[in-house]
């Protein structure tokens, strides 16, 4: 399907009077030629060479006072790879805050083929990922399930017990590994004898099923007991078919454990746990029953999206490249750590949930991206916007679960680009809750997490790929011209 739209200059010193012919290559694809008026483009440079002739340095005449028809020739071809570049990013610009289109990628454009007529108009073209058209299906006055539960001493007994036998020293040992031992290993993984990814010095307990970044290992445990330090155990394993590294994706691999040392839990007890907590045995408790309830608030949330989600995306049948979900999954990892930061999961919990999360990352990023796209609607509907307020309340709130400062969080946060997942968080967090405002609820029972069976590390068994996106096109007003004598700053 093909659109023609004009975007027409508001403003004649500012604006540029741009038409654009659009054509829905897919739901979420969309190819977009742009043409730019000649009158536009000597706008431009008109403005680079006012710019210039004061600083123009030509044959016979002393700098800034050759004839302007003299600096225009001599400079002509120096100045167009400057006004090719204003133009275009001041067209994309333009384009972008028209809004003919919600985009949801950067245009894919190749600069290197785009030239400035020496007459006519200026025609480019670029390919953008958009936000898909549909209609918004209804979301008040929904009947959901949600769990309840209200804890006892007794859970506040059994969550004692385990977090000081997870927080008792460990104790190196000169005996066979045991089950639930920690031992200290190198890692490597191999593909018909030749090296794939390997790990120095990686701690980890050894429980029924390891879990890796990509891979899942079951009888872990069974691998390991037995073994001695300076002993080597090998196993076969399943890269998932999700993973990063596409050409290993669903290869059988060898890995290795180096064995270098076997650790063991101590007696600390309960007074051992206090002591390093620095709290007494009642606010310990207290703290302890509020984790819980921490909890049950994130499962609770958990619970009411995923029957929000299965309503509002069960119409949504539109197909999303697989290229774009491959580069969405990362804030799908984003946002769900931050969730379970905000409400208090251990980063060895942490590490297991996403590490379930990449082994079915791109439909999980599938359903997620429609989601998204649908509450994102809803919040533009409603107008409903994030506040400086709300950024600092979650991150107070995962400060405050870290035992750490906000400043050093937000700081954190800002570093590794998680703030815009912070940001969709806010927003859908604000749309779940005018959905469950305007919703029934009936009370389910809740099941508590048992005693996990999974020890989870941050090892990818292929290998982590760096990602490192190249600059497709620069230029502008900036760029300097050779016979040009450069401001003094």
């Amino acid at each position: 399907m093909n659109t023609s739209t004009e975007i027409p200059a508001t403003d004649e010193a500012q604006k540029l009077d741009l038409n654009l012919d659009i054509n829905e290559t897919s739901s979420c694809g969309r190819h977009v030629t742009v043409t730019v008026p000649r009158t536009d483009i000597e706008r431009y440079y008109q403005k680079q060479f006012d710019s210039i002739i004061p600083k123009a340095e030509v044959p016979g005449f002393r700098v800034g006072k050759a004839p302007r028809n003299l600096v225009e020739k001599k400079f002509r071809k120096q100045v167009a790879d400057q006004v090719k570049g204003a133009l275009l990013m001041d067209s994309l610009t333009q384009i972008s805050e028209s809004e003919v289109f919600s985009a949801i990628s950067e245009p894919d454009l190749d600069y290197e083929q785009v030239a400035v007529p020496d007459d006519g108009d200026l025609k480019f073209e670029f390919n953008i990922e958009v936000r898909p058209d549909f209609e918004l299906p209804k979301w008040k006055g929904l009947k959901i399930e949600r769990p309840e539960y209200d804890f006892t001493d007794a859970d506040v007994d059994a969550e004692l017990a385990k977090l000081t036998a997870q927080f008792s020293t460990l104790e190196p040992v000169e005996d066979k590994v045991a089950a639930e031992d920690y031992v200290e290993v190198n890692i490597t993984t191999r593909l018909d004898g030749e090296d794939i990814s390997s790990a120095s010095d990686i701690s980890v307990q050894v429980l029924p099923t390891l879990s890796l970044a990509d891979a899942m290992i079951e009888d872990f445990d069974k691998l390991m007991i037995g073994a001695e330090a300076d002993e080597k155990r090998t196993a076969k394993v399943t890269v998932n078919e999700f993973s990063e590294n596409v050409e290993l994706a669903g290869k059988e691999l060898e890995i290795e454990f180096e064995i270098l040392d076997v650790k063991r839990r101590g007696g600390d007890g309960v007074d051992g746990l206090a002591e390093k907590t620095g709290m007494d045995m009642e606010e310990l408790r207290k703290r302890i029953k509020e984790g819980l309830e921490s909890r049950l608030e994130y499962r609770q949330r958990e619970v009411v999206r995923e029957q929000i989600s299965k309503t509002l995306t069960e119409s949504a049948s539109w197909e999303l490249p697989q290229d774009l979900l491959r580069r969405q999954s990362g804030r799908e990892l984003e946002r769900a750590s931050i969730e379970m930061r905000r409400s208090g999961f251990s980063d060895q919990e942490i590490r297991e949930r996403e590490n379930r999360i990449r082994s079915n990352i791109l439909e999980r990023t599938e359903t997620m991206l429609r989601e998204h796209f649908i509450l994102e609607r809803i919040a533009e509907d409603e107008k409903v916007e994030e506040t400086e307020a709300d950024y600092t309340m979650e991150i107070a709130r995962i400060a405050a679960q870290q035992n750490d400062s906000p400043r050093r969080v937000r700081a954190r946060l800002e570093r590794s680009g998680q703030m815009d997942s912070l940001r969709n968080m806010i927003i859908e967090g604000k749309v779940i809750d005018m959905i469950t405002e305007a919703a029934s609820f009936e009370a389910t029972k809740y099941e508590q997490e048992q005693q996990s069976t999974v020890e989870a590390i941050d090892f990818f068994a292929a290998g982590k790929l760096a990602n490192i996106p190249e600059a497709k096109y620069e230029g502008g007003e900036d760029q300097p011209i050779p016979g040009v004598k450069p401001e003094r700053e």
